[in-house]
């Protein structure tokens, strides 16, 4: 039953792969507050990415602070939190402590590549698809958790006595704000680590026997939008009332509750996502069906799923490793100091391939160099590695949904460049739309939490306060278009299978 709100803005904690953002939102969904801030990545081994759990908790409390302090509101205005995080990266903590063991297994990471090579061979691959909708790949929690439970000294027998918790970070956070009373996580989440049944909503004996992980150390699931606990951190107790996986919120924050929506998040990596309803659509083409949200317990929207795992990333890179640029934003204006890319293509295979290709042992490729290649060739050929990642989902989501897409929205940190949003479009062949609000991700928590405390009263409602800020419209020609995505194809062929030689 919903209730009737007696506050004023809801409070939305976003953790993600290189920062952790809060965010304060009022009726409209207007932002009155925002705060982020980065933290470390390890790399202790090539393929290997890790975050120290401590680094995400701290992180994302402080900002949750900031951002209530700089919204110049008490507490008791607080209607709700909501949270959206980092999906498939793994955590493992002591129940009695709530110390975790080891360093979260970033979704990033590559290092139970040969693993999942192992468990193909035994035609576990099948099993996965069926029940989850996902590949069996390093990509997701399963390998991860299974890796850290026989690489901790002790972790199996402890696991196996109900003394550890696993938990995707959205879990862990909520432990954490709870006092470690609660150890839930919710649909969208679970169906992210290759252990959650899609079709019947629960965990799957089969896969946890199948991987080898005992029951006693998953949370619960729960619906998007429910009651996962109360936090009393912040000076007075709010509710945490909304819960969803970074993409399927982003999905949620731009009003894609209706089948035939369509989103495109760029962060870190690059996640398009299509609503399909009710309807759980196997992919022909390396896309994952997965669940998209839900509102009630037992009844789920589904989606189709196109993971990029490096865009934004790759300008990171740019900046801190080869130090081309100053800072992100730099990048398209050194980008526009060229006419085109100079021949020069971009394949950010640093973790891998996602869809639709999933190598694993792909790696980073730049081809086309010549003695006139310059770091602005660089810049604009990471910009629209971008766009061709993206273009290689969309076909493969036409073609397996037989939805025809009539346009794209767009949000994320790349989304305010507009070399890159209109390139989009233009191999695309579709309008690119950016939303008013850009920080979408953050506002699909605020509005699962908001719709479970009666904040706002139904997704109908939701949807009246997105607002369109930039239409970008295709202007290349087909014939330019088909010439850049033979190159770019070529180019992908050539990071393909590398680690392996």
């Amino acid at each position: 039953m919903r209730e009737s709100p007696s506050t004023n803005i809801v409070l939305a904690l976003d953790q993600g792969t290189t920062s952790s953002r809060a965010a304060v939102f009022d009726h409209n969904g207007r932002v009155l507050a925002f705060a982020q801030r980065e933290f470390a990545q390890h790399f202790p081994q090539p393929g290997w990415v890790e975050h120290d759990p401590r680094d995400l908790w701290t992180s994302q409390f402080e900002t949750a602070a900031q951002a209530l302090r700089d919204a110049r509101v008490s507490t008791s205005d607080v209607a709700a939190i909501g949270i959206t995080n980092q999906r498939e990266t793994a955590l493992l903590w002591d129940r009695a402590t709530g110390e975790p063991l080891c360093n979260a297994i970033v979704w990033q990471d590559r290092r139970t590549a040969a693993q999942c090579d192992a468990l193909r061979e035994r035609r576990l691959g099948e099993l996965v698809a069926d029940r989850t909708g996902l590949v069996l790949d390093p990509y997701f929690s399963a390998t991860k958790l299974a890796w850290m439970l026989d690489r901790c000294e002790g972790a199996r027998e402890r696991a196996a006595r109900g003394e550890l918790a696993f938990g995707t970070v959205d879990s862990w956070l909520i432990w954490k704000l709870t006092n470690g009373e609660r150890h839930v996580t919710d649909v969208t989440n679970a169906s992210r680590t290759m252990l959650f049944d899609i079709h019947r909503v629960e965990w799957s004996g089969e896969l946890l026997a199948a991987f080898g992980i005992p029951r006693s150390v998953l949370p619960e699931v729960l619906p998007c939008s429910a009651d996962f606990g109360t936090t009393d951190l912040f000076g007075a107790p709010i509710r945490i009332t909304g819960v969803a996986g970074d993409q399927q919120a982003a999905l949620l924050g731009q009003a894609g509750f209706e089948p035939g929506a369509a989103k495109n998040t760029y962060g870190t990596g690059s996640f398009l996502m299509l609503n399909t309803g009710e309807r759980v659509v196997r992919s022909k083409h390396g896309l994952l069906a997965t669940i998209a949200f839900g509102l009630e317990p037992g009844c789920v929207t589904y989606a189709l799923e196109g993971s990029v795992f490096i865009t934004g990333a790759a300008v990171q890179w740019l900046r801190d490793g080869l130090g081309i640029i100053d800072d992100a934003a730099a990048i398209e204006t050194l980008a526009r100091a060229v006419d085109d890319n100079g021949g020069v293509y971009f394949v950010p295979a640093f973790a891998g391939l996602g869809a639709p290709y999933w190598d694993p042992y792909a790696r980073g490729t730049i081809v086309g160099l010549t003695r006139g290649t310059t770091r602005a060739h660089f810049a604009r050929a990471a910009l629209e590695a971008m766009a061709y990642q993206s273009s290689d989902i969309i076909d493969a989501m036409q073609a397996d949904s037989g939805i025809t897409l009539r346009e794209l929205r767009v949000d994320g940190g790349a989304s305010r460049n507009a070399l890159a949003m209109q390139f989009q479009a233009d191999v695309l062949g579709i309008p690119v739309v950016r939303p008013a609000a850009i920080e979408t991700t953050a506002l699909g928590a605020a509005y699962l939490a908001g719709l479970h405390v009666g904040f706002w009263n139904s997704p109908s409602d939701v949807a009246q306060h997105w607002r369109e800020d930039a239409r970008f419209t295709p202007k290349m020609a087909a014939a330019e278009r088909d010439a850049f995505l033979r190159e770019w194809h070529h180019a992908v062929e050539c990071s393909r299978g590398w680690a392996r030689l």
